[in-house]
Formats: structure tokens, sequence, C-alpha cells
């Protein structure tokens, strides 16, 4: 029942074009909304980003047809969406995945397997990376693939140090049947299209670390006034107001370079791409690092699930490994450099 009435406030097509039927927001309006939303829980509004990442795919690169038959429910959230591209061999190596498109007359013929897919054997519809031609980027495409498909089923539920509150499953194809149709935009772009998608996805996961750090420093500013040691509430003492002070500093400084990353690809700044992967490695890496200093401030009782601080160390944990790992910004940001000296 959740997800229509997300779907109602406007939150299944947040930077779909008002033209397309979407709520029409800039990328940088966005970073505002996933981290408000992540401050409730970093996993819910982290699963809201991918089906908003593949909305937005479809709705720039689909053809009319194919945006007037799926972006209604799509926009209202009675289809609800996923992000199929990496596989069981090729993580950071995107563009040596293996799943394959044969063409046929009816439209295309797909075998192989996708891992670690957020929402597999949950969600309505697969947005897929397959190959439709040579080796490399240049052979990928992107196609639709609808819940019970001929050919489509799903691995057992993984299960996950975080995010528990979204299923993770492989996704298999085996003589899956997709209509012509549901090729979304050019055989030959789905890697361009893929990475398009990344570079907000980007922006979205390090919204979600600044809200969940956020929820973690308020709620730890709380339990400092509260909790009594040697004759005095333990934000009384300096050694723990230095903390304090650091993980705000560091918080203030992550949220003003996603900003920034945000309004550069909002804008096409040719270097979005570069300050997408920067903002990415920075801010995640920093969430992480205040809600674990969180948790050592909490003592005893951040270990403890009632007080929700050890969930958000679990959640924040993979935001360092999806949408391209860490050391894969690195690269990014390293070739950018290189290119332009």
């Amino acid at each position: 029942d959740l997800w229509p009435k997300v779907g109602e406030l406007g939150f299944g097509g947040l930077y779909v074009s008002e033209d397309g039927g979407g709520t029409g927001l800039s990328r940088l309006d966005a970073t505002l909304v996933f981290e408000a939303l992540s401050m409730a829980c970093p996993s819910v509004a982290a699963f809201l980003s991918i089906h908003n990442m593949c909305a937005k795919m479809i709705d720039s690169f689909g053809s009319d047809e194919m945006k007037a038959r799926v972006m209604p429910d799509v926009l209202a959230m009675k289809t609800v969406l996923s992000y199929c591209l990496t596989e069981p061999g090729s993580g950071s190596d995107a563009a040596a995945l293996k799943t394959r498109a044969e063409r046929t007359n009816e439209g295309y013929t797909l075998n192989g397997t996708k891992a670690f897919i957020s929402g597999g054997g949950y969600s309505d519809a697969y947005v897929c990376m397959v190959r439709t031609g040579e080796d490399g980027a240049a052979g990928v495409s992107t196609v639709y693939v609808e819940d019970r498909s001929d050919g489509l089923s799903f691995g057992g539920l993984e299960q996950k140090m975080g995010w528990r509150s979204q299923p993770t499953a492989q996704v298999q194809f085996d003589d899956c049947k997709v209509a012509a149709q549901n090729l979304i935009g050019e055989e030959g772009k789905g890697f361009k299209y893929a990475m398009m998608g990344l570079d907000g996805g980007r922006l979205n996961i390090s919204a979600c670390s600044l809200g969940a750090a956020q929820t973690a420093l308020n709620a730890t500013l709380d339990y400092m006034g509260e909790r009594k040691a040697f004759g005095k509430s333990i934000d009384q003492f300096q050694g723990l107001q230095w903390r304090l002070a650091d993980m705000e500093i560091e918080m203030q400084a992550a949220r003003v370079f996603l900003r920034q990353a945000a309004w550069k690809l909002d804008t096409g700044a040719p270097d979005a791409t570069k300050y997408c992967a920067m903002a990415k490695k920075f801010v995640t890496e920093v969430g992480s690092k205040i809600v674990d200093q969180c948790l050592q401030l909490h003592g005893g009782y951040g270990y403890l699930a009632d007080y929700g601080i050890e969930k958000l160390v679990r959640d924040l944990r993979v935001h360092q490994i999806l949408e391209g790992t860490n050391e894969i910004m690195r690269v990014i940001i390293a070739r950018d450099m290189l290119k332009n000296r």
C-alpha cells in the first residue's frame, strides 16, 4: 500500500519533466528531498532513488509510445522499477556485461543473470542493460522487462548486512522474451544511458548518507545531554565537544560539496560527472564516519538495536560500494584530471 501513496505525492517521478507528467524538480532539489527522506530511513529512501533513476531514463530516452504506455503507472508508483546493470562477473567493469539480447522477429530474447538487484523479485518492471552487439560499451542496449515475462526468474533473497527494508536478489533471464517496443532509446546507446543515470544516482545516495548522518548526530546530541558521568552530562566534556564540532564541520562541508555537484549536473557543466564522483566518494565516507562516531559516543547503548544507531552504521556501509565503488570514483576523477591537463 505504501508506493501508490508515495506516488500521489509526486515522488514517483521527482525529476521526470513536467511535460512528461513528473514533478520536474532539479537534481539540486532532489538532493534536499532524499536527504530529508533518509532521515527516517536511508534504505527506503535509496529504494525510491532507484525507481526515480529508472523513471528518468525512460522519460529521457524512451519512445513516445513507450512513455505513453508505461509512464502513467510508473509516476503513480503502481509500477515500481528496478535498475539492472551489475552481473556476477561484472561489477566495477560494467561494460563487460554478458547478458545477451538476441534479435527476433518480435523483439529480443534475453539470456544471462543480473546480481545484487534492489527489488529483484519484488518490482513490477526492470530497466536492464544487455548486450545486443560487440564487446565493450558500444554493444550495450537498454530494455524494459516487465515482471512475469516468459523466461524471467529470480534467485533467493540475499541476506545483507544492511538495507534490510528492501529485497535484493539475482534477476535471471532464460530465453526471456521482450517486445521490440520495449527497447529504451537506440541500440548501442545503453551504456551511455546507464552512466548518465548513475551521475544522478550518485548524488541521491550521497544525500541519503547525509540524512542518516544528520539523524545520528541529532540523536547523539540528545543522548549526550541526558547521559551523566563523573557528576555531569557528557556533553560538558571538552574532548567530546570537539568530536561534535568535527562532525558538524564535516557534515556541512559534505553538504556544500553535494549541492555544488548537483548544480553542476543541473547546468550541464562539462565536469559534472567528475563532481558527481567526487561528491559520492567524499559524502558517503563522511556519512559512514559520522554514524560510526555517533555509535561510539552512545557507548554500549549505541550497539543496541533499540537506539537505532547500529542500523544506520549497517545501512550506510553499502553506500561506498553501490552506484560505483568509491575506488572507481577515484578512477573517474583521475581520468578527468589527466584528460584536461
